[in-house]
């Protein structure tokens, strides 16, 4: 499926929070006709500046609630039988798979703009955005301070050096799903056994594992760490922010796209299907890609400059349909024999 993507897009060149009450922006509630309530694993200014534009270009209020993507799903399968929120908004395709499994997502195909078929569920419970890709991030100063004369990862392989016990970090599968998408790619490149060895091995060598995707990239950036394991975009949003991060995209490195979708028996459906709709606009598309480095779905938007090109990437065959199912029982053998 990912190989679509470099087919489309080659002429194209989240710190985690615990739950908090909704943005007050609006001022509104989930009773009211006039709102919509949003679960959000996107970043937060991200998530502030989209439902604002959307409620600009309505006169819909929204309220917002953001965490990260494990505290998220669990939430929304949690409320299927009672829903409380409208739309569930970002993590990769592979998440919203598993929840709309679970029953908790409304079908609904956005007819907004035209995007290739690989952004979008066939059944529409779950409707892509943006594509993101992973790689290596690296804070030269730091590793040339606590590795001179080493060279630095430029595979997967490579990043399982004992010697950087400590100075690594990528994020808990459990809680995110940029870790989730780490785990199930070395899954299904390795194949499964040499898969969890690899993990086996690696594990024991990460400082922390943070529960957002947001917070490798932040952490590399300021120097707490040498290297991390991040999606592309948000590693260059720092490296364009002047911070010494050096981006790395290894071989069979992986991408999914990013997904909104209607939670099922929300309180204002209707609002949420004008959300999706908004997502795939020029207007949402830019104001996103322009915060966040992300590579769009919508054909006419013009990629971030500065942003690394898919197409200069060697992607790993990935099947999204496979990690979604496997969701729960790729989770329970890591906690079980990995942690």
């Amino acid at each position: 499926m990912i190989r679509r993507i470099v087919l489309f897009l080659a002429v194209l060149a989240g710190v985690s929070t615990l739950w908090a009450s909704p943005s007050k922006d609006s001022g509104s509630t989930k009773s009211d006709p006039g709102s919509l309530l949003v679960y959000s694993v996107v970043n937060e200014d991200e998530t502030k500046a989209l439902t604002e534009l959307f409620s600009k270009q309505t006169g819909i209020k929204v309220q917002y609630i953001r965490a990260a993507t494990g505290e998220i799903i669990n939430r929304v399968i949690g409320e299927k039988n009672a829903p409380q929120a409208d739309i569930l908004l970002g993590g990769a395709e592979s998440q919203h798979i598993s929840v709309a499994k679970a029953g908790a997502l409304e079908s609904y195909v956005s007819k907004a703009v035209k995007v290739p078929d690989y952004t979008h569920a066939r059944d529409g419970t779950w409707t892509g955005f943006c594509v993101l890709t992973l790689g290596i991030g690296v804070n030269q100063q730091r590793f040339s301070e606590k590795f001179p004369g080493k060279a630095i990862p430029k595979t997967w392989d490579d990043l399982a050096d004992p010697a950087f016990k400590g100075e690594l970090i990528f994020t808990d599968p459990v809680k995110s799903s940029t870790g989730y998408l780490f785990l199930q790619s070395q899954l299904q490149g390795r194949g499964e056994e040499q898969g969890w060895a690899y993990f086996k091995k690696l594990t024991p060598l990460a400082a922390q594992l943070p529960a957002s995707g947001g917070a490798p990239p932040q952490l590399i950036g300021r120097g707490e760490y040498a290297i991390c394991v991040a999606y592309v975009h948000a590693l260059q949003l720092y490296s364009s922010q002047g911070f010494p991060v050096q981006i790395i995209a290894p071989p069979q490195t992986v991408g999914e796209v990013d997904a909104v979708s209607v939670i099922k028996g929300g309180p204002n459906s209707e609002n949420a299907k004008k959300f999706v709709d908004f997502m795939l606009s020029q207007e949402a598309q830019e104001l996103f890609t322009s915060l966040s480095h992300t590579i769009p779905v919508n054909p006419g938007v013009k990629q971030a400059e500065g942003a690394v090109s898919v197409d200069k990437l060697d992607l790993l065959n990935y099947d999204s349909e496979k990690a979604g199912a496997q969701r729960d029982a790729v989770l329970a053998r890591w906690q079980k024999e990995v942690l």
